[in-house]
């Protein structure tokens, strides 16, 4: 058995609760990734020291249910935004939600030790490959949650990727699978008493967290990205849409010989709707009783000749004069008004943009936390717009641009990535772990990220994951103007999606057995 601290050997269910705190601190913004390798290397010890996969799976559990509280603590923050349920139950919300997660953490480790064995190195082999397998599941069971992966701690500052860079030939979850590797071989030094190697080992990685990221390279399409600003209390409220439009016309305004470009506006900015046909008293509480030809048409102006726009919007199912569902939306607008393309939102928040088990829960006093009484309806997933000059956007609406290997049409690749986004819900946790999200996208498919979000963070990322610009949480409002970003070549990931980083599980897990044959049981 390995030697472990005696506290860690002594209580081992609390310890495991220790550990996934700690492991939690290693995303942004936080950061603090040596920390969070401490936290995964005693989630690998006592998965070591268990009695067998059955111990070592309730080892995972509350390791799970400790991580994921602490690092989902900002969908608490949402139920201070809906006055139709208290605040508290978000509090209640978030380690209930854990319970669940923690599901796959305890997966992870219960499968590793059946296949590694009690020995820390096959342990760790097997370690690295489970947490991979154990993490693509949880991107797509129950529609999936890929929320903070482990790799998402190996992303660098703003101006450098960080051992993220490895991503397009390894993939999220392979680089969660690495993290995880990497952990288990700093427990085995720790059991060896090999302090030395346990030293290197963490300087080798800062060497490779802080390695500067390759020089910019300057595109050819001019854009401008617009953050309002927007208090999200005011988002829904009719009396303050007019001053809404006029801070999003007054921030777009072209700037002298600015010519041909590309206008992003952000998820929930506009509150008309732009499609005909519905009837009329939908109109009425938009902006200035607008309908939607002279909403477009006072767009068009805002935006100028030789702009085209992409924004967020919403767009109404009708049926027999009524509004059955609605569509999470972005619409392209040319410098005449005209629709040049719109994208439907797939990955849908649930109990954010539908009320699961409505006929339930409804009765019960539930209500989603997205203003309105219907539900969104998903689209059918990734598609890249073709804007002609404006190039090729593949778009990404909020939270969707977070699961791995789902946000590009593989036939149809674009030229870069839109993600518009409402992170004004999410305290001062989730805005910055969903921007390293998007980087984390940038970096696997080779393909720039526009972001544009109602208060921040809004930025421009490039297809290295590199930060070129960005505007911070703020309520005053602001622009970026620039060049989008040029993409790479499709990396590995981009030709084979998911199932790149699963072949590298399965690789790990094979060597894990290798290792454990000729060592002896």
């Amino acid at each position: 058995m390995p030697r472990l601290p005696a506290v860690l050997a002594s209580h081992p269910r609390l310890s495991a609760l220790g550990c996934g705190l700690l492991a939690a601190t290693g995303f942004p913004p936080l950061g603090w990734w040596p920390l969070a390798l401490v936290g995964i290397a005693g989630l690998v010890g006592l998965t070591a020291r268990s009695s067998g996969w059955k111990q070592a799976s309730q080892l995972g559990w509350l390791f799970g249910a400790a991580h994921f509280t602490f690092a989902n603590n900002w969908i608490a923050a949402a139920f201070t935004h809906q006055s139709e349920m208290p605040a508290f139950l978000g509090w209640i919300a978030v380690p209930l939600l854990a319970l669940y997660l923690a599901i796959y953490p305890a997966i992870a480790a219960g499968l590793a030790r059946l296949i590694g064995g009690p020995r820390l190195l096959p342990l760790a082999l097997a370690f690295g490959g489970a947490w991979a397998v154990s993490e693509w599941l949880r991107s797509w069971v129950f529609t999936g949650y890929a929320w903070d992966p482990l790799g998402l701690m190996l992303l660098g500052p703003f101006d450098r990727p960080g051992l993220a860079a490895l991503l397009p030939w390894l993939g999220t979850y392979a680089l969660s699978g690495l993290a995880a590797l990497v952990a288990g071989g700093l427990a085995a030094m720790v059991a060896a008493c090999a302090w030395a190697r346990v030293a290197a080992v963490f300087v080798l990685l800062a060497i490779g967290m802080y390695l500067p990221g390759p020089a910019p390279r300057e595109g050819t399409l001019a854009f401008t990205l617009i953050q309002p600003g927007f208090r999200q209390a005011e988002i829904d409220d009719p009396a303050e849409y007019e001053n809404q439009f006029q801070t999003l016309a007054r921030l777009t305004a072209p700037r002298q010989d600015q010519g041909r470009r590309l206008v992003l506006w952000p998820e929930s900015g506009l509150p008309d709707y732009l499609r005909p046909g519905y009837p009329k008293r939908y109109y009425l509480a938009t902006t200035a009783g607008a309908d939607p030809d002279f909403a477009r048409e006072r767009i068009a102006e805002v935006i100028g000749k030789g702009s085209v726009l992409l924004t967020g919007a919403v767009d109404l199912e009708v049926k027999g004069g009524k509004a059955v569902g609605a569509y999470n939306a972005v619409t392209a607008l040319d410098a005449n008004g005209g629709f040049a393309g719109s994208y439907y939102k797939a990955h849908l928040v649930p109990y954010g943009e539908y009320l699961a088990l409505r006929w339930l829960l409804e009765p019960l006093g539930a209500t989603r936390l997205v203003a309105g009484s219907i539900d969104f309806i998903p689209g059918p997933g990734p598609r890249s717009l073709d804007l002609g000059a404006w190039g090729r956007a593949g778009v990404q609406i909020c939270y969707e641009i977070v699961f791995s290997g789902q946000v590009v049409d593989r036939n149809d690749r674009p030229d870069f990535l839109f993600n518009p986004s409402n992170d004004g819900w999410f305290g001062p946790f989730g805005p910055p772990q969903h921007f390293a999200q998007a980087r984390m996208r940038a970096i696997e498919e080779g393909l720039p990220v526009l972001r544009a979000t109602v208060n921040g963070i809004s930025g421009v990322i490039d297809a290295h994951g590199v930060v070129r610009a960005h505007l911070p949480t703020s309520f005053t409002g602001g622009r970026i103007d620039g060049r989008v970003p040029p993409p790479l070549a499709p990396t590995w990931f981009a030709r084979a999606g998911n199932l790149l980083p699963l072949g590298w599980a399965v690789l790990l897990i094979a060597l894990s057995l290798l290792v454990r044959r000729r060592r002896g049981r």
